[in-house]
């Protein structure tokens, strides 16, 4: 499964921004779809993901309550609706692709080449 992530952008602080993430290839079998990023200096963190059908979904703490992910079977598109913007949400955001969403969390199969998403204060 190949995966291109879109969507980043420049937003001010208590802003809000969607990334999309399309899925090509073997997309006739399910598979559960998430998102990380990696800010500037630190290493790649979870922030969330979600099961083929949507009845699993988990989120960072750091992002609970601000973030929402859906996804779009029929389109093979999974999003990631960002409210409440902080700076500290800077970083490149890479969709990934897994069988299960523990799959996506430890050890992702496919990801997405990464977008930027820059949040001023």
């Amino acid at each position: 499964v190949q995966l291109q992530a879109s969507g980043g952008g420049l937003v001010q602080a208590g802003g809000s921004l969607g990334l999309s993430c399309v899925a090509s290839g073997r997309t006739s079998e399910k598979y559960a779809m998430g998102w990380f990023r990696q800010a500037p200096g630190k290493e790649r963190e979870f922030v969330a993901v979600i099961s083929w059908g949507g009845g699993t979904i988990r989120y960072a703490d750091s992002v609970k309550g601000r973030f929402i992910i859906t996804r779009d079977n029929a389109k093979n598109t999974v999003y990631l609706q960002m409210n409440s913007l902080k700076p500290e949400d800077t970083a490149v955001y890479y969709c990934a692709q897994g069988s299960t969403t523990a799959d996506v969390v430890t050890t992702p199969q496919s990801w997405g080449q990464g977008t930027l998403v820059t949040v001023s204060s």
